[in-house]
């Protein structure tokens, strides 16, 4: 069974990147901050983009994307 951190993996893996909106609509996963930092603290490594978009109301609004710099070495 694939748990939420090895379905962030194989997401980023296969598209580059994952945002919190990216997580819950194609994921499933609420928490992704949580998620990323369960895997940091497994020994992956995070690049972190702060994005600037507006929201459905014209205001700004900025969110995180997250990619992979490099893997767990085992």
């Amino acid at each position: 069974m694939k748990n939420q951190r090895n379905s962030i993996i194989e997401y980023i893996n296969n598209f580059g990147s994952i945002t919190s909106y990216e997580a819950y609509i194609n994921l499933g996963i609420t928490q992704l901050a949580t998620r990323i930092k369960e895997l940091k603290e497994q020994g992956y490594a995070f690049k972190t983009v702060w994005i600037k978009k507006k929201n459905r109301y014209g205001k700004d609004i900025m969110f995180k994307k997250y990619m992979l710099e490099k893997t767990k070495r085992f």
